[in-house]
C-alpha cells in the first residue's frame, strides 16, 4: 500500500540519502590507496549505470547529460476485437501483475548486472593498462574507415528461483554476442553496438531469457560550436517473472519489442551550454502463455510515445556546470482502451534543476532533482506525482580502479484495473578493479524501490541485487570469465522472490 500523502516528499528524502550513503562509502573504501597518478575516465563507461527518466512510458537509455523521457495522447474509446484471452480474461491473482513496463527494466536485473561483470576492461587513461605485449586487448578488425570489435563469450550456468515454494531449478548454455563498429573520420562520428544473448537449458524447466540490443549513434560537427546527434535503435527482451509486469504462473512471459529514433542539438554559447531534442519510441508486447498452453493477449499494451527535451546549462567554471531543464510528451496507445476498459493514453511533463561535475582526471557526472506529472485520458485513472533524482557519477581513485553509482527515476503506468501505475526509484553501482595485470574483478549492485500511490491497492516492493566477476586475460583474444550473483525481491504483501546464479565461461575477442 501507499505509505501516505507525504510520501512523494519522504521517497525524495530516503532516495537522497542512499545516494549519499553510497558516494560515501565508495570514498572511505578508496581514499587511502588514491595515488597521485590516478588517470582520467575512460569515455564509455558503463553505459548500463545510465537511466533516463520514463514519465508513464517506455524510453531508451541516454548520456548522463541527455536524459529523455516517454509520454503520450488523447483518443476516443473503441470497443476490443481482440479474440484471444486478454489480461482482463487471466485469474485474479495474476491479474495483478499485468502492469505496463519500461522496457529498460523488462529483463532481469540481476541478468543484466551479471552481463556487466563480464564485459571487457579498458584503461582508464587512454594507455595501456596491461604491461605485457601479448596480452593487450585486441585491436580490432580495420574495414576501410570503421574499425569492428567483436566478442563472443560461451558459458555453463546454474540458476535458482524460488517465490514462496514454488522452485524452479535450470542449468543452461548462454551465448553473449558483442560488437561495437566505429568511424575513424576527421570530422563527425558513426558508433554502432549491439549485443545478444541466447540461452539454451540443458536440464531444468527455468524460462530461457533471450535478449538483443541495437544502437547507432551519428553525431554531426555543425559550424558555431554545435553538435548534433542522430540515434536509432532496436531493443528485444523477455519480461523478467519477478517483475510486478510479469503475469504470475506463466511459463513464457511476453516479449517486448522496442524501436528508437532521436535527434539531438548541443550548442556551445560561452558560459551558456543549450541542448534540445526530439524522441520517438514504439513498443510492442507478444502474448504470454500460460501453464495450461492459454495465451494471454497483451496487445493492449502497445504504444508510440514521443518526447521533448530541453535543458540550459551555466558555466559556473569548467568543474561545475548548474542546470535546469523541462520534458513534455505523450503517449498514444494502440487500442484507445485495454482489456479493463481503462483509456491507458497519457500525456506528461516534467522538470529538474540539478549541476554537471568535471573534476580533471578523477571524477566526472551530474545530479539533479525535480518532479514529473503524468496524467491519463481516462479520468478514473489518478495522475501520478512523483519527486525525481537522477544522476551518473564515475570516479577513478587510483589506475586500474573504476568506481560508477547511478540514480534514476521512471513512472510506469498499469494495466490493472483502477491502477494508474507507480515510480520505480533505481540505485546503481560498479566497483572495478585490477588486481593483477591480467586479472580484474568487478562488483556490481543496486536496488529498486517501488513506490506506489498512497491510494493503489498494491504494497510498495524493494528489490537488491548484487553480483560478483572475474576476469582472467589469458592473452589479446581470450578471456576466462566467472560470476556469480543474488536477487531478492521483498513484498510487504505475498511471497518473496530469490534468484540465485552462478558461471564460467571463455571469450574469444578480436
Amino acid at each position: 500500500m501507499g505509505i501516505g500523502k507525504n510520501k512523494a516528499g519522504n521517497g525524495t528524502l530516503r532516495l537522497t540519502a542512499w545516494a549519499t550513503s553510497a558516494m560515501l562509502g565508495w570514498s572511505v573504501a578508496f581514499a587511502a590507496p588514491m595515488s597521485a597518478d590516478a588517470q582520467s575516465l575512460s569515455p564509455g563507461q558503463n553505459p548500463d549505470d545510465t537511466q533516463t527518466i520514463s514519465p508513464g512510458t517506455d524510453a531508451t537509455s541516454a548520456s548522463p547529460t541527455d536524459p529523455t523521457a516517454a509520454s503520450s495522447s488523447n483518443t476516443q474509446p473503441t470497443p476490443s476485437t481482440n479474440q484471444a484471452p486478454t489480461a482482463a480474461d487471466a485469474p485474479p491473482n495474476m491479474r495483478l501483475r499485468l502492469d505496463s513496463v519500461d522496457p529498460t527494466t523488462t529483463g532481469s536485473t540481476l541478468d543484466t548486472d551479471l552481463r556487466r561483470v563480464n564485459l571487457p576492461e579498458t584503461s582508464v587513461d587512454g594507455l595501456r593498462a596491461r604491461q605485457h605485449p601479448d596480452r593487450e586487448d585486441a585491436q580490432g578488425i580495420s574495414l576501410g574507415t570503421f574499425t569492428l570489435r567483436p566478442s563472443v563469450n560461451q558459458s555453463i550456468n546454474i540458476e535458482q528461483d524460488r517465490t514462496g515454494s514454488t522452485k524452479d531449478d535450470r542449468t543452461f548454455l548462454q551465448t553473449d554476442l558483442r560488437s561495437t563498429l566505429t568511424s575513424d573520420w576527421d570530422r563527425h562520428a558513426l558508433t554502432i553496438t549491439g549485443e545478444g544473448v541466447w540461452q539454451r537449458n540443458i536440464s531444468g524447466t527455468g524460462e530461457e531469457k533471450p535478449t538483443v540490443s541495437i544502437n547507432a549513434d551519428l553525431r554531426l560537427d555543425l559550424p558555431a560550436d554545435t553538435t548534433a546527434h542522430i540515434t536509432a535503435g532496436y531493443q528485444f527482451s523477455r519480461e523478467d517473472t519477478s517483475d510486478p509486469n510479469a503475469i504470475a504462473g506463466a511459463t513464457k512471459q511476453s516479449a517486448v519489442n522496442q524501436f528508437t529514433t532521436g535527434l539531438s542539438l548541443e550548442r556551445d554559447f560561452g558560459l551558456l551550454r543549450g541542448t534540445t531534442a526530439v524522441e520517438l519510441t514504439r513498443t510492442a508486447y507478444s502474448d504470454a502463455v500460460l501453464s495450461d498452453g492459454t495465451q494471454v493477449t497483451l496487445s493492449d499494451r502497445d504504444q508510440t510515445a514521443g518526447t521533448w527535451r530541453g535543458r540550459i546549462g551555466y558555466e559556473l567554471s569548467p568543474a561545475i556546470i548548474p542546470f535546469v531543464e523541462a520534458d513534455l510528451g505523450r503517449a498514444v496507445y494502440d487500442q484507445t482502451r485495454d482489456s479493463s476498459g481503462y483509456a491507458r493514453s497519457n500525456q506528461s511533463y516534467g522538470g529538474k534543476a540539478g549541476v554537471e561535475l568535471d573534476l580533471g582526471d578523477k571524477m566526472k557526472g551530474e545530479l539533479g532533482f525535480g518532479y514529473q506529472h503524468t496524467q491519463f485520458d481516462d479520468s478514473r485513472l489518478a495522475s501520478i506525482d512523483s519527486p525525481t533524482i537522477d544522476g551518473n557519477f564515475a570516479w577513478s581513485p587510483q589506475r586500474g580502479t573504476d568506481v560508477s553509482i547511478g540514480l534514476s527515476t521512471t513512472v510506469q503506468p498499469s494495466t490493472t484495473a483502477g491502477e494508474s501505475g507507480y515510480t520505480a526509484y533505481q540505485i546503481t553501482s560498479t566497483l572495478s578493479h585490477q588486481l593483477r595485470d591480467d586479472l580484474t574483478a568487478k562488483l556490481t549492485g543496486g536496488t529498486i524501490w517501488r513506490d506506489y500511490p498512497s491510494i493503489s491497492s498494491f504494497a510498495d516492493e524493494t528489490e537488491y541485487d548484487a553480483a560478483f566477476g572475474l576476469t582472467w586475460g589469458i592473452n589479446r583474444y581470450l578471456d576466462l570469465t566467472s560470476n556469480v550473483g543474488y536477487q531478492l525481491t521483498s513484498r510487504k504483501t505475498g511471497d518473496d522472490t530469490r534468484q540465485l546464479q552462478a558461471g564460467v565461461g571463455l571469450t574469444v575477442k578480436r
